[in-house]
């Protein structure tokens, strides 16, 4: 009786991970560089199309390894373009993917877990659960299918995505690893070849994993504060409670520090109706991000059913906005796109086959060797 082969899913493998890989082989490791571009830059499915290759190594490569990206379940465009897809992963669970046209600027919102451990209360993503990471493939998987989906991969043309934000489906800290692979690849010039001010990974708030990835990172930098202070805070992002405002905003300066450029971190602030959009919370925020070299961007908030929230009036956004504006912060009104797909901020659900979750409360768990956090169901 034959044994089944694992085979190595080479989409996600980070450039040092894909030289070992060829190492282990006993081949050359330039041959990672090769396979690399054959994969990212021109989109190959199989080995056989990577022509400056020997046949004899496409053969073994075959037996070992594989190029395998999510399975696309559905592609919706909305009327202003934005476009989502919802592929399916290893296990059979979904998550979704959306890319947001403005112009010349095409980015691509990616999703990093399965459902979402953290919970947050106006966030429909959280309302569902958590089921699992994703792998480096699944992550990376999603620039892979968003690019190929205009049609054959070309390097030398116009990109068809230009930025990419880590803001879908999941927080991007509690699957570190995977994810740090996945950007990698965003960022290599024989891969994606992104600019680092182009990638940019959206926290919670996971402050030992945010300080971990200072010293193996330098994309872009958001975090989903959404209050001023943090009893409102604890309500709205429950992880706040074991990462208080302070701590979160010490973590960035630190994020910021450890750069080699002059940037700002993107504060991304959800205006919900009644709840944290009055004039007395943009006084409280002013002095909170005094603190924090940062560009604000406020979030009208969308709704979901039973989400018991609603979008604050444009009166209360503009009048939130202009005193943003007259303290000197960099202030942007996000605008709603792809809402009729379900695509818009904090709209993305996905299909989640393990339910069983959903009635548990979870309680973010330290690990401190790590840097990370698990979830521990009581």
């Amino acid at each position: 009786m034959t044994e089944s082969v694992t085979k190595t899913n080479l989409l996600g493998l980070s450039p040092a991970k894909l030289e070992a890989f060829f190492a282990e082989l006993g081949e050359k490791r330039f041959r990672a560089t090769q396979v690399m571009k054959w994969i990212h830059q021109l989109g190959a499915e199989s080995f056989d199309e990577m022509t400056n290759i020997s046949k004899a190594l496409r053969q073994k490569l075959s037996e070992v390894a594989e190029i395998r990206p999510p399975e696309v379940v559905t592609q919706d465009i909305s009327r202003d373009g934005t476009r989502k897809w919802v592929v399916r992963v290893d296990g059979g669970s979904c998550v979704e993917t959306v890319l947001i046209p403005d112009g010349d600027r095409k980015t691509l919102c990616i999703s990093s877990q399965v459902g979402c451990s953290l919970d947050c209360s106006f966030c429909s993503t959280g309302k569902q659960g958590f089921n699992r990471n994703l792998t480096a493939a699944e992550v990376i998987g999603q620039v892979y299918i968003a690019i190929k989906s205009y049609g054959p991969m070309d390097p030398n043309a116009e990109r068809r995505v230009t930025n990419v934000v880590l803001m879908g489906m999941g927080e991007p800290l509690m699957n570190f690893d995977n994810v740090v692979d996945a950007t990698e690849l965003m960022l290599d010039d024989n891969a994606y070849g992104l600019s680092k001010r182009r990638v940019t990974l959206s926290t919670s708030g996971v402050v030992p994993a945010l300080d971990r990835l200072r010293e193996v990172s330098d994309v872009s930098l958001a975090i989903s504060l959404h209050a001023p202070n943090d009893e409102l805070r604890n309500e709205l992002v429950p992880i706040n409670k074991r990462y208080p405002i302070s701590m979160l905003i010490e973590s960035c300066n630190r994020y910021l520090d450890g750069l080699n450029d002059k940037r700002v971190v993107t504060v991304e602030y959800t205006l919900i109706a009644g709840v944290n959009d009055q004039p007395h919370h943009a006084r409280e925020l002013i002095k909170v991000l005094r603190k924090l070299p940062c560009k604000l961007n406020l979030i009208p908030f969308n709704p979901f059913p039973n989400s018991g929230y609603e979008r604050p009036s444009e009166e209360a956004i503009q009048a939130f906005k202009q005193i943003m504006l007259n303290a000197n912060f960099i202030t942007t009104v996000r605008r709603t796109r792809g809402d009729e797909i379900d695509a818009a901020c904090g709209q993305l659900v996905g299909q989640v086959m393990d339910r069983t979750r959903r009635s548990k409360k979870f309680i973010p768990v330290v690990q401190e060797e790590a840097g990370l956090e698990t979830d521990r169901r009581v």
